[in-house]
């Protein structure tokens, strides 16, 4: 079955270009100009992935996205928008999207990063547990336990975590964690693992107390 995209776009233009190209690569798609039907969709289809802009009436993308974080919703989110300041971008990431794209931007890009996602969301086996100290994952039901309470992650935060714990007591370098989490090095760049890395820190170890993971400077990231 193809990946399905649910776009979310004010630009009708844009949204029908999007829709065109993505379709012209085989994917399904599901097209918006707002917010409102998105959270009934997403609790009735079976959604492969969000392409959210961030201006849009009403609700902010972004803020509209962190809403759906804290209820559970993990289906990963590529933001497109003209806010492509640092801070804008780190936000984005922050209030969980996987990825951020620009305007303006080229369709091949976009492409490259919706199948980057894809075969990085979809590519869990259904292998046994997994574990690492007092963390266990379960690729099945792409579950995280630590010390018997469940931990919310996004799609990429766990196969960030999944790839660390698999490769215990070696240093993964940022472009193998290019290529192996997010699946195509060309279009991220070092700052997306960074924010990543940081934001996973923060959800297993609010209180800093476990330090799971450790930065070997000018190298990669490893478990401590």
């Amino acid at each position: 079955m193809n990946a399905l995209i649910l776009i979310v776009e004010d630009e009708e233009d844009i949204l029908e270009l999007m829709e065109f190209n993505l379709s012209k690569e085989g994917f399904e798609t599901m097209g918006f100009l707002n917010t409102k039907r998105v959270a009934e969709v997403l609790a009735e289809e079976k959604v492969d992935l969000i392409l959210m802009d961030r201006n849009l009436p009403g609700t902010e993308g972004s803020e509209f996205i962190a809403s759906l974080r804290k209820q559970g919703v993990n289906t990963p989110v590529i933001f497109i928008s003209a806010k492509d300041k640092d801070q804008d971008i780190e936000q984005g990431f922050e209030r969980g999207g996987d990825d951020y794209l620009t305007k303006p931007f080229s369709m091949k890009e976009l492409i490259l990063r919706v199948k980057a996602i894809l075969r990085r969301t979809q590519k869990v086996s259904n292998e046994g547990n997994v574990t690492y100290r007092d963390i266990t994952i379960n690729p099945a039901s792409r579950t995280v336990m630590i010390e018997n309470h469940s931990i919310e992650l996004t799609k990429l935060e766990f196969d960030l975590l999944y790839e660390l714990i698999n490769n215990q007591n070696i240093v993964l370098d940022r472009n193998y964690l290019l290529d192996n989490v997010w699946g195509n090095d060309e279009v991220y760049q070092d700052r997306t693992v960074n924010v990543a890395i940081n934001r996973l820190k923060d959800k297993i170890d609010p209180d800093k107390s476990k330090d799971y993971l450790k930065t070997v400077r000018g190298v990669g990231y490893t478990l401590c």
